[in-house]
């Protein structure tokens, strides 16, 4: 079975593509939701993240507190490499035995779409690397449009990932989003024909 890496900046159609694939009976696993559902409450990961920052990680109903924590890792380094410390390694369990039974199932391909591919080095895990891009201005417009923020606010979000040039360099593949949905399909039309013409488990 083929293993595919998905990923982009935001703002740049990541999430198309995939919705995109599946449409086309691809299997893909979002690793975002992946990493929401091992810190749900009763999980181990978030006893383990109360235990390592205090109560003041939990909200008032006892799940994690997304927004102190993302406040926390964004000024501490230390605090984000222990957060990923007890995240990451379930995160991958999780997603190996989501890999383990679409092989089992017998699809030719499999898609581990997620954000942030790049920045925590995960893309080397994966023999293919699909990232989604556009142009900067294209990219800005789009997460100004779509969350209502100020340029500047889009611009300081932009800013917390990596440039897409950088996520470009590692790619196997990128998939320019700049035009209009046609555009896009006859890309996403191409990775399938890449993915599952004969002989292509060979490339």
């Amino acid at each position: 079975m083929r293993i595919v890496g998905l990923t982009g900046g935001i703002g740049t159609g990541k999430s198309t593509v995939g919705e995109r694939l599946r449409a086309q009976g691809v299997p893909v696993l979002d690793a975002d939701q992946v990493a929401r559902a091992v810190v749900a409450p009763g999980e181990p990961a978030l006893a383990d993240i109360a235990a390592a920052f205090g109560a003041d990680a939990l909200d008032a109903t006892g799940a994690l507190d997304r927004a102190a924590m993302r406040a926390r890792i964004a000024r501490d380094p230390d605090a984000r490499r222990t957060l990923e410390a007890i995240t990451h390694p379930r995160i991958q369990a999780e997603t190996a035995r989501w890999l383990a039974a679409q092989a089992a199932a017998g699809h030719p391909v499999a898609v581990v779409e997620a954000a942030l591919l790049v920045e925590t080095g995960s893309y080397r895990l994966y023999p293919e690397v699909v990232v989604v891009s556009c142009a900067p201005e294209v990219q800005l417009a789009r997460v100004v449009a779509r969350d209502g923020q100020t340029e500047a606010q889009a611009r300081a979000l932009i800013g917390t990932q990596l440039p897409l040039a950088a996520k470009e360099a590692v790619a196997t593949v990128v998939v320019r989003n700049d035009g209009d949905r046609a555009q896009l399909d006859s890309q996403v039309a191409a990775l399938l024909q890449r993915w599952t013409s004969p002989g292509a488990q060979g490339t």
